[in-house]
């Protein structure tokens, strides 16, 4: 199935944020695909409301049982999303998973023996 594309221009304001979560779930019910396609590529510069937004759309999404995957964001929206913690997939990039955990034990020499 191919995924629905939802195109994000220009600065979005947070009014219009219920309309584009719910556009984000009719896609994604129309569809069933379980992923829609946001195309940022003209949101402009990005600031805390681009981040507010994109987060809000993913939650949207999530709560329909799908997601929401990145077309063409600056690579400062990319590094902002990082600093504040969001982690979005990015089309055309593998999907980020957390890395496993390597823990080693090491024996000081004042330690009982196990």
């Amino acid at each position: 199935m191919t995924p629905a594309v939802l195109v994000l221009a220009g600065p979005v304001a947070r009014d219009e944020v219920p309309r584009l979560c719910e556009d984000v779930r009719a896609r994604l019910e129309a569809t069933g695909a379980g992923v829609v396609v946001c195309d940022v590529a003209g949101l402009g510069p990005p600031g805390l409301t681009t981040v507010d937004v994109l987060a809000r759309l993913q939650l949207a999404a999530r709560r329909a049982g799908g997601r929401i995957r990145l077309r063409d964001p600056d690579p400062a929206l990319r590094a902002l999303l990082g600093l504040v913690g969001i982690r979005l997939e990015v089309e055309g990039q593998p999907e980020e998973r957390e890395p496993p955990l390597r823990v080693e034990e090491t024996v000081e020499p004042h330690d009982p023996a196990p």
